[in-house]
């Protein structure tokens, strides 16, 4: 597959296009990153007017049903939702590094952890940061609750799968760029909450495919100030 066109539609700060990244990057496949402007704002029929006219004609034509990154383009056809995009290049390029186990019970347990990570890390960190009182002390409960069930399931064991860097590591490290964010507005530390979470985190960032592809904490916290202003959170 030496000669395989490979495209990435995806937007810096985002953790769900961070997973490509970093398979793509364990996998040792060369591709071409194209930058998505969002033209993030408020959604009402106007502004989603507007957000479609940001979007490239690639990113429409390529997902037209959702009309979002992330996008995988291989050979000129999309694949579409990072947890499908991060299987989808474990099983193409098969001959490297296999991020998923062989074991069918393994593969489950490990899609299992994964499905928990995408319904409740994004939106539970969000809600800290794009809420204030009452709403956003009940989104920090709710998200260090979900770190230490997270916790719980790493155990003492190096990576999630065990010995080796793999699949749900891979799905759930990206969220580590936005941890300052959290903490800044929630007003607590994952360390102190979770200290072995954050010592698998340190293990991760050793690894090359990690470290270049995480954003700067400060970056994304600059950013999230972004959103809350454009959303008019004060």
């Amino acid at each position: 597959m030496a000669n395989d066109e490979i495209v990435l539609l995806d937007t810096w700060a985002s953790p769900f296009g961070m997973r490509a990244r970093i398979a793509l990057a364990e996998k040792g496949i060369k591709y071409e990153y194209q930058e998505e402007n969002l033209g993030i704002q408020k959604t009402t029929l106007d502004d989603e007017k507007k957000n479609l006219a940001n979007k490239s004609p690639l990113l429409l034509k390529m997902n037209p049903v959702h009309k979002k990154i992330l996008v995988l383009i291989h050979n000129g056809k999309p694949i579409c939702e990072s947890l499908i995009i991060v299987q989808y290049i474990d099983e193409v390029w098969h001959g490297k590094s296999h991020l998923l186990s062989y074991d069918p019970y393994r593969r489950a347990q490990a899609r299992f952890c994964a499905d928990y990570v995408d319904k409740k890390m994004y939106d539970c960190g969000r809600r800290v940061y794009m809420n204030k009182g009452d709403d956003q002390e009940r989104a920090k409960v709710e998200l260090i609750e979900c770190l230490k069930v997270l916790e719980s399931e790493l155990g003492d064991k190096p990576y999630f799968g065990g010995e080796k860097f793999g699949f749900v590591d891979i799905i759930f490290v990206p969220n580590y760029s936005w941890f300052h964010t959290y903490e800044t507005f929630g007003k607590f530390t994952v360390e102190e909450e979770c200290p072995k979470l954050m010592a698998w985190v340190k293990r991760c960032m050793e690894k090359e495919s990690v470290s270049k592809t995480l954003p700067d904490p400060q970056k994304v916290y600059d950013f999230s100030l972004v959103l809350r202003e454009n959303f008019g959170v004060e």
